[in-house]
């Protein structure tokens, strides 16, 4: 099953046996992939519901078997990343990344030094990229994208009391990301929910370090090098995946 394309569908798509094709989904299955009649593949509807399909051209396919396995591919709990928008195209890449790296949520942050304004049109781009690196990457869920929010708004809803929360600094004498996750997987392996808060383009004010403190937000570091707003988002996830996935009774 693993070797079959994957479509994401709307629930609302589903009618009996059948699933009816929006016209981009038309374009992408005959233009793009080249499928024909008869042709199988898996749809998901991002929500964690999988089923095996034949493609009957032009506009739906027939349900062949209904709620199959498939192997998880989801991290062991949930990753809120808060992401202060950069400037220009940067937050497409991240969405894509994000999502390949199995975060669960992207959340775009208007902070103090936020140059970019972005319009309705721009928010949906983010959440198409999402739907397709989830099916290139295998994923069952699709990301959430929300709506930018402040930085003070995003800080009511992913705080202490509710995740695990991490803000990464590049500047100061900070604990690694690293050693503490993996530290308190030694402690106590848990699937509470996670959120990282990623600045922009000239870091975090002081003020917003300080908002984030007193909520319960952990500083910590990527690393001794200082990475572009664009980088660290994947490098943050990629040690939270590679910390979270790893066998506790390996963890030394």
């Amino acid at each position: 099953m693993s070797q079959l394309q994957r479509l994401t569908i709307a629930p609302a798509q589903i009618s009996g046996s059948n699933i009816r094709l929006t016209p981009e989904q038309q374009h992408y299955l005959w233009r793009v992939l080249r499928l024909r009649a008869g042709d199988r593949l898996l749809a998901m509807d991002g929500l964690g519901h999988c089923w095996l399909v034949a493609v009957e051209p032009p506009d739906q396919m027939q349900i062949l078997e209904e709620q199959i396995p498939i192997a998880p591919t989801e991290l062991p709990c949930s990753v809120a990343l808060l992401i202060a928008m950069p400037k220009g195209q940067g937050l497409d890449d991240i969405v894509r990344q994000a999502t390949e790296l199995g975060a669960s949520q992207i959340v775009p942050i208007l902070s103090d030094r936020t140059l970019l304004n972005p319009s309705p049109q721009k928010l949906d781009r983010w959440r198409r990229i999402a739907q397709e690196a989830a099916e290139q990457s295998e994923r069952q869920f699709v990301p959430t994208v929300f709506d930018p929010q402040p930085w003070g708004k995003a800080l009511n809803d992913w705080n202490a009391g509710t995740c695990d929360a991490y803000l990464c600094e590049a500047r100061g004498d900070r604990p690694h990301l690293l050693s503490i996750l993996l530290s308190a997987r030694r402690a106590s392996p848990s699937t509470k929910p996670i959120a990282i808060a990623i600045g922009p383009e000239g870091g975090w004010t002081d003020a917003e370090i300080d908002g984030a403190i007193a909520v319960g937000y952990r500083v910590v570091s990527l690393g001794r090098r200082v990475l572009r707003a664009t980088t660290a988002p994947a490098a943050a996830l990629s040690i939270l995946a590679a910390a979270l996935e790893q066998d506790t009774s390996s963890i030394g």
